[in-house]
Formats: structure tokens, sequence, C-alpha cells
């Protein structure tokens, strides 16, 4: 069979063509690039070091090698919120040994005056020894192996909060048994410029007020306390130890970083740890420092039911407005007066009278408790003031500080002259600020 050549090329094309045609096979994608994973945003701290964040900064250089208690309570924390008691755990060359609790207790639950009992911190299984309850100070045996026993306690600024009492009872203790006291720092929330209301008269010291010639608005911290009872002199230190013992006694105080005495509470980032169970906010700081004196042993309550607490005031029957235009008529300064709601235990709606504070450079931190003792006379049909019991009297003298004012209190009631007490407590305040201004650890 003849096959011509034009065929055959025909053929061969077609064989060609027909494999052209085929799909060719597509090319592998490349793999997508693999997302880096996100770096998480710098930590935003608040720029104010406590003394437990120096502390850890450098290193614990403070109690390396050394075997330490604690006195702290819950609002003992780091700048980011961790406890002081963990971070002295992980501390690599001490040893933290024993707990010591305050007014309050180390849980800080316990009311205010309640007497606490040693117990086992159930977080650390540490002996949790109570400074508010059988004892006042450490005692020798639970002193005893101790090199240095660490404070951390979170003051507010006023002289009767009993955390700068249990400090300098601490203090004494610690230098009579040869152990060493290390003041991890921490600011006054209420600044430490203002400096207001009564001294302590020296007749009036206790558990509420440890310190002579003391106003009841302070303006140190913590720390600058704790260089005065060390050092200062036998009219305003307090300690009661001899001067050869306090002399020999050891003190350490790891200041903060980062403050300034201009500095209020808000102004240092912090987040405000409550202190006690009716201090949960620096709002109730201030109210504490403003209508504290004023409700004690008077016929003044603090609060709108459950609500504000020390930021509320009421009297009994006394409607909210008559309570403001009473108030209005001492045009005190820095204060304003206002109706504000609050939940009863009930939690019904109640409606009650608010303290605001409008303008902090024409406030005096205390007045307002004054006008309050003021208005209570001259509310009752008995000077309420005239009436207390020994006990009741001696309450009032030691939380306010001021025999004197008590005195007049009792004697003029409604009549009272409340400027010239004012003008007297601030002289003397101005005083004590320059006599402890040589104590000072940030301008």
């Amino acid at each position: 069979m003849k096959i011509s050549l034009g065929a055959v090329a025909a053929s061969l094309f077609a064989l060609l063509l027909g494999c052209t045609s085929k799909p060719v096979k597509a090319a592998e994608k490349p793999a997508a690039p693999v997302a880096a994973a996100p770096v998480p945003p710098p930590e935003k701290l608040p720029p104010v070091l406590l003394g437990i964040d120096v502390l850890e900064a450098d290193g614990f250089k403070a109690i390396a090698g050394k075997k330490i208690g604690l006195l702290t309570h819950p609002a003992g924390v780091n700048r980011r919120g961790e406890p002081t008691v963990s971070v002295l755990r992980r501390a690599p060359n001490a040893k933290l040994v024993a707990l010591f609790g305050p007014e309050h207790g180390i849980s800080g639950t316990a009311k205010a005056g309640d007497h606490v009992a040693d117990t086992i911190d159930p977080a650390t299984g540490l002996p949790a020894y109570s400074l508010y309850g059988k004892n006042i100070r450490p005692t020798p045996a639970q002193l005893k192996g101790l090199d240095a026993l660490v404070i951390d306690l979170q003051d507010i600024g006023v002289r009767s909060y009993t955390f700068n009492v249990v400090m300098e009872h601490a203090m004494e203790a610690c230098f009579q048994n040869n152990v060493e006291v290390i003041i991890l720092d921490r600011p006054n929330p209420l600044g430490g410029l203002k400096v207001d209301g009564p001294p302590l008269d020296p007749e009036n010291m206790s558990g509420v007020g440890a310190y002579p010639r003391m106003p009841y608005v302070h303006g140190l911290t913590i720390g600058e306390i704790a260089q005065m009872t060390k050092d200062g002199s036998r009219a305003i230190s307090g300690l009661s130890v001899t001067d050869k013992v306090r002399e020999k006694g050891r003190l350490t105080v790891v200041p903060m970083r980062g403050w300034n005495r201009a500095m209020r509470w808000p102004d240092t980032g912090l987040r405000w740890v409550a202190t006690s169970p009716n201090i949960p906010s620096y709002e109730s700081v201030i109210g504490y420092a403003m209508v504290g004196l004023g409700t004690q042993n008077s016929d003044w309550t603090w609060g709108i039911g459950r609500d504000f607490p020390f930021r509320g005031i009421g009297f009994p029957k006394k409607a909210p407005d008559e309570i403001i235009k009473a108030m209005d008529a001492w045009k005190i300064p820095g204060v304003t007066f206002l109706k504000r709601q609050g939940r009863d235990r009930d939690d019904k709606l109640i409606t009650g009278v608010y303290v605001e504070l409008s303008d902090w450079d024409k406030w005096n931190p205390t007045e307002l408790s004054f006008y309050m003792h003021k208005q209570d006379a001259k509310w009752s049909r008995l000077n309420p003031f005239a009436v207390l019991t020994t006990d009741e009297a001696r309450s009032f003298k030691i939380h306010v500080g001021s025999t004197a004012w008590h005195d007049a209190l009792k004697r003029e009631g409604a009549r009272i002259d409340i400027a010239s007490f004012l003008k007297n407590w601030a002289d003397r305040a101005r005083i004590y600020q320059q006599e402890t201004r040589k104590f000072w650890l940030y301008q």
C-alpha cells in the first residue's frame, strides 16, 4: 500500500497539533508567608515606683541574706498590683518567715476597732501575728530569729488612721530586740504640701495618735514619719524607748522614685486598693480627712445609705435641703454641698447630702468638721458635747487631738468661736511642717 509523502506530512502535523493542545499542568502557587506573631505593646506602668518596686529593681539588696518578717495588708502591692508578700517570697537571697497585720488584719476585712487574732496565713502557710489584738507590738518571741521587719503599709495622710501608730509600735519593739526595720515607702494620697487641723496634745496620745504635736492632716509619707520617729526630738518623735535604744536602733527606708510632694493620688497613676472596709477609694480618703472628726461622738452620720463613705453627711430628722442651707451659711472655703442619691441596706434609693471638693487650693481639709460640731450644738436642745460620758469625752479628745477645743465646745456649744481655733491650728501646723522638713525624702 502506497502512502504519499503529503499524507505522511499531514499526519505528522496533526499529531504535533494534538500534543500542543493538551492542557498544561499549572505551576504550584508559592506558599503564603506565615504572619509574624504580633508584638505585644510595651507594658504601660504608672510613673511612680513604690518602695517595693525599688527594692526589687535594686536586686533586693536591702534584705539580702536576711530572715524577714513583713507587716502589711491588702493595699501592700507593687505598681503592677502584685502583693508585696508574693514579691518578697521570690527574693533570691532572703527568706520570709512571718507576717504581721495592722488594724483590719492582714486580710483587711475586720471592722474598725475589732480585735484580730493570730492565725496561720492560708495563702503562704506562714504565721500571721496580729498587732491589733492581744498585742499591739511584736513580742520578743515573735521577733526571735528575724534579722529585719519589713513594713509596707498604705497610709492615708491623716493622724488618727492607725497605720502610722502600728508602725511606731513595731519600731519600738524591733529597736528593743535588735531587729532592723525596713520601710517600703508609699505616697501620701493627699500629697505632701497640705498640713491642717489641730495638733495632738501629748496628754491625748493613744492608739489613734502616737505623735505629739502632729496636725490632723500631716503632709508626710510613712517613710518620712519613720525617719522622724527614729531621729526626731522627743517633742515630736513619740518613741517611748530610751535614747540609747533609739540611737542603737537600725532603720532603713526604701524611698519611692518618681513621686513629688505636689502629687496627689490620681497623679501617681496607681490603682487604689482599699486600705480598710470604709476607705474603698481615693474619694473616701478625702472624706475621712474632711468629715471624720465631724462625726466623732456627735449626732452627724457619714455616707448616703451604704454609699459614699465619708463623703455623704446626714443628721437625724433633717432633710437634705435643710442640711445644705445650714452648712452653706457657714461659707466654708473649698467645699460645696449637693443632693445625691445612694442606696440603703434594702437597696432602695435614698437622697442625701454629698460634700464636693470644689477648690483644692482653698480647701482646709478639717475645717468642715468643726462647723459640723457647732451645727450639732445649734440644732440640739442640749449641748451634746456637754453630756458626753467620760469614755466618750476621752474618745473625742484622742481623735480630735485638742483638749482646748473639747473644753470650749463643752462650755460654749453653738456660741464657740471657730475662727480663733482655726488660726491657731494653722499657725502651729506651719511650724510643724518646717520642723519636720529635715525628714523629707522628696521635694
